[in-house]
């Protein structure tokens, strides 16, 4: 009698029976899948919106000025990706100003800002620069500026935009952006 007392209390308990385990999966299956989600949002979560957004603002009217000034004085650049040597030539091409003692080519990623990086760039020659760097690959958007600081990519006089993708090609031309050659027009 008691070992058949001691059998059916232990079938009664509740992780043994089946039921218990079809009702539950599914629970623990969602919860697991929203944990995942919560980590990976979190992880790669968006930029946030800026708080002095009028700053920023007037910000983006001096950037104009800096595209329309490269283009008024006819500034361009042709980059030259030499992967066996990890190095990045730069000529850059005016007839109208001289070249700076330094330029700085600030590399953004796409979509992760803990990869940007600034690559200074010395003179060889007198409008030829050049910089040592690390490997790099993928897609970038970058910037070309005179100066090294940081506050030179704000300040600087002009500036030559453009994307590089090392995967696809090792030579680059950077121009004014049309809507600074077309404001010039205006």
């Amino acid at each position: 009698m008691v070992s058949q007392a001691i059998k059916q209390s232990e079938s009664s308990v509740w992780y043994r029976e089946p039921w218990a385990w079809f009702v539950l999966t599914p629970l623990i299956v969602v919860v697991i899948v929203s944990l995942s989600f919560v980590a990976v949002a979190v992880k790669h979560a968006d930029d946030r919106v800026v708080d002095n957004y009028y700053k920023e603002g007037r910000m983006i009217n001096q950037s104009l000025e800096q595209d329309t000034r490269a283009a008024n004085w006819q500034l361009s650049a042709d980059l030259h990706w030499l992967a066996d040597a990890q190095v990045m030539e730069v000529v850059l091409h005016s007839p109208m100003i001289p070249a700076p003692a330094e330029l700085s080519l600030w590399l953004d990623h796409p979509f992760d800002e803990k990869q940007d990086a600034q690559l200074i760039l010395q003179p060889v020659s007198d409008n030829r620069y050049r910089t040592d760097t690390v490997a790099r690959e993928h897609m970038w958007y970058a910037t070309l500026v005179p100066g090294t600081d940081e506050s030179a990519r704000r300040d600087s006089p002009w500036r030559l935009r453009g994307e590089i993708d090392f995967d696809r090609a090792a030579h680059w031309r950077f121009a004014p952006t049309p809507a600074a050659q077309s404001s010039i027009n205006e």
